[in-house]
C-alpha cells in the first residue's frame, strides 16, 4: 500500500492550496480517508476526513468554511482544498486510509499513512 501526498509548498497569508493524495496498492473506494498536520513541536492532529463514497465529510473547527475535502474513486485521489491560509496552517500535512470511519478524528484508527507535504503559510 502507497499514500503519496502532493501539492504543498509556500504560500503568503490568504492564499490558496490544493493537496492531493494518490493510493495504490488498495481497493481505495473502500477506505474512509483522512487529512492530518503536524507543526513543528506539536503533536500529530486532525483536520478531515472524507467517507467511502465522499457522502460524509467532517472538519476539524479551525478549518471549516475555508477547506474542503473530496476524493475521485476513480482516479484513487483524495484532495484538500485550502483557502484563506493562516500561519497556524503551517506544517506537514498527511493522508491516512482507514476502513472505518468511525472515530475518524483519531489518528490511531488510521491503517495506512503517506509520507507528508510541507505546507509553510507566511505572513
Amino acid at each position: 500500500v502507497q499514500l503519496v501526498e502532493s501539492g504543498g509548498g509556500l504560500v503568503q497569508a490568504g492564499g490558496s492550496l490544493r493537496l492531493s493524495c494518490g493510493a495504490s496498492g488498495l481497493s481505495f473506494s473502500s477506505y474512509a480517508m483522512g487529512w492530518f498536520r503536524q507543526a513543528p513541536g506539536k503533536e500529530r492532529e486532525f483536520v478531515a476526513a472524507i467517507s467511502w463514497s465522499g457522502g460524509i465529510t467532517n472538519y476539524t473547527d479551525s478549518v471549516k468554511g475555508r477547506f474542503t475535502i473530496s476524493r475521485d474513486n476513480r482516479k484513487n485521489t483524495m484532495y484538500l482544498q485550502m483557502n484563506s491560509l493562516k500561519p497556524e496552517d503551517t506544517g506537514v500535512y498527511y493522508c491516512a486510509a482507514d476502513l472505518s470511519f468511525q472515530r475518524h478524528a483519531a489518528a490511531y484508527k488510521y491503517d495506512y499513512w503517506g509520507q507528508g507535504t510541507q505546507v509553510t503559510v507566511s505572513l
